[in-house]
């Protein structure tokens, strides 16, 4: 399974750099390290949620959703909308 998603992953990081690069947006470093911070929060969540799902224990990866997957989707939601704010206003 962690292939499938390595696998995934990189198509997805190789397909934003190149949109990046493409319409020429430069980010900051802040908004690369939320971005990170977020995208690795993703996985944490993932991995501990079929983990816990494999285990039988239902209300523990539930848990792990809220816990760790709100804020991954709000450390790239605020790294998304930085960068959005930042290209609007040039």
């Amino acid at each position: 399974m962690w292939f499938f998603i390595a696998l995934i992953a990189g198509a997805g990081i190789m397909g934003l750099a190149w949109l990046l690069k493409s319409k020429d947006v430069k980010l900051t470093w802040y908004e690369w390290l939320l971005g990170i911070v977020g995208f690795f929060l993703v996985l944490m969540t993932i991995q501990n949620y079929f983990g816990s799902v494999a285990e039988y224990e239902q209300e523990a990866a539930n848990m792990f959703l809220l816990i760790l997957g709100l804020p991954a989707v709000i450390l790239m939601v605020l790294a998304w909308s930085l960068a959005w704010r930042r290209r609007s206003a040039h």
